[in-house]
């Protein structure tokens, strides 16, 4: 769910590039954590990294593939523009396997995608 600025319990610094990876891109975060990610794209195209499970986030590219010049605004997702950053805040209320991906076009398909681990607290 959407993250509370005032209650960020961490800061996970991620880089997207034009090979199609995110660096880190495997994660584990503990459920109840608020995590602000600080995303920067250092490639020369539009990257996106958007966090759901894989059911969701297969919807999400399927529906971008439909319509490429989309815009959308939602908690769970950012655009960035080349040599540029962007933030999620994210609560982890769940525990679970997500993942996170570029849904662009062709992107997550090339590999652009990451695993997020989230265990209970009592873990």
């Amino acid at each position: 769910m959407a993250g509370d600025p005032a209650k960020v319990t961490r800061t996970i610094n991620l880089s997207m590039t034009d090979n199609m990876r995110f660096t880190p891109d495997n994660l584990t975060i503990k459920q109840g954590e608020t995590v602000k990610f600080i995303i920067i794209n250092q490639g020369k195209i539009l990257h996106e990294m958007v966090i759901g499970t894989l059911k969701d986030l297969q919807e999400h590219a399927e529906m971008m593939r439909k319509m490429p010049d989309m815009q959308h605004d939602d908690p769970n997702m950012v655009r960035i523009k080349p040599s540029s950053t962007g933030e999620i805040l994210w609560t982890f209320n769940k525990s679970g396997h997500f993942d996170f991906a570029c849904l662009q076009p062709g992107h997550s398909e090339a590999g652009m995608i990451g695993k997020l681990n989230v265990v209970s607290s009592g873990s």
